[in-house]
């Protein structure tokens, strides 16, 4: 969605603390124009650049059930002496992912309360250990992904602050074959339109199991695993099929 660049300084200093802002785990650096004689740099002022700036992809940053509150505030590093940025203020420009909600340690009403002055008022405040607390931009699409039923989770005054629900249903017939012909493209498995119908007779109508969008990667995946363990090509026959199927799905 977000295939633009930006800027972010490695790190920001306030009143004699230092906040690490860049993560190589969540940040991704994207390639610098050449320009004659300056070789790469960010934000460059005439000829001159600036080295405490760079250019990155714009973050797209996910989290599940490890979330905690304190995972969103100022998390302060002894040994070294400065403070790591929270996940939020890391994807400031992108995309913040929270995946699996409702299954974190963490109440879904107290995960959310934490959220409603972001949310409404693209501002987050933060707190130094000394006490002091900083407002921050939260330029931020936050996204909400759970399996569970959202009124199980909180209230209507809650989901209202929520402006956009996608419910992302069980695929059809034709939509999981597209999907499943992408999968098998990137994992360099050779499609086959009688392989697939193969395993959606054995493995979904007889059974009377439901079709999932996440299921072709995962069968692709067992697919790979056993043509490697068994030093075959991976493809889509009913053998190699039969083997990934009986190997991913859980009779219940």
């Amino acid at each position: 969605m977000l295939s633009t660049t930006m800027y972010i300084p490695y790190a920001i200093y306030i009143d004699g603390q230092v906040v690490k802002l860049y993560d190589s785990v969540n940040h991704k650096k994207a390639p610098e124009k050449q320009t004659s004689g300056l070789g790469s740099g960010t934000l460059r002022s005439g000829n001159r650049r600036d080295p405490r700036w760079l250019k990155i992809h714009r973050p797209f940053i996910v989290v599940g059930g490890e979330l905690t509150l304190d995972g969103l505030d100022l998390v302060f590093d002894d040994v070294n002496k400065f403070y790591e940025a929270p996940f939020q203020v890391k994807a400031n420009g992108g995309i913040l992912l929270i995946d699996d909600f409702g299954r974190q340690l963490v109440r879904p009403r107290d995960l959310l309360n934490r959220w409603i002055v972001p949310l409404e008022n693209r501002i987050d405040y933060l707190t130094l250990h000394t006490g002091r607390k900083l407002e921050v931009p939260f330029d931020v699409l936050v996204v909400f992904s759970t399996n569970l039923p959202p009124r199980d989770l909180v209230d209507e005054a809650f989901l209202r602050r929520l402006r956009h629900k996608i419910e992302v249903g069980d695929p059809t017939f034709e939509d999981y074959r597209k999907i499943f012909i992408e999968v098998a493209k990137g994992k360099d498995i050779q499609y086959s339109d009688q392989g697939l119908a193969y395993l959606l007779q054995e493995w979904y109508l007889k059974p009377k199991r439901k079709l999932r969008a996440s299921h072709p990667r995962d069968i692709c995946d067992q697919i790979n695993d056993i043509a490697q363990f068994l030093d075959l090509e991976p493809d889509m026959s009913p053998e190699m099929i039969n083997r990934a199927a009986a190997a991913y799905f859980v009779n219940i």
